[in-house]
């Protein structure tokens, strides 16, 4: 089961604090990430990398970005 992370509509650091915490929390698994800009799609998949998560896929949406990352 994946976990979902809403930051649409909030502005960098806003959105890889997010993610950064749930990494903390989870450990490890599946996060999805909805991000709306470019800016903060590139943030939270560099900031994800340097914890030792994968992004594993990125969709272009209508209202931005799911990103997803994972960690075995």
């Amino acid at each position: 089961m994946s976990i979902i992370i809403n930051a649409e509509g909030l502005s960098c650091p806003q959105p890889v604090l997010m993610t950064l915490d749930k990494i903390k929390e989870i450990q490890k698994g599946e996060i999805m990430i909805k991000v709306d800009t470019n800016t903060s799609k590139e943030n939270v998949s560099r900031a994800a990398q340097s914890q030792g998560w994968k992004t594993t896929d990125i969709q272009e949406q209508i209202t931005g970005y799911q990103i997803t990352i994972k960690k075995e």
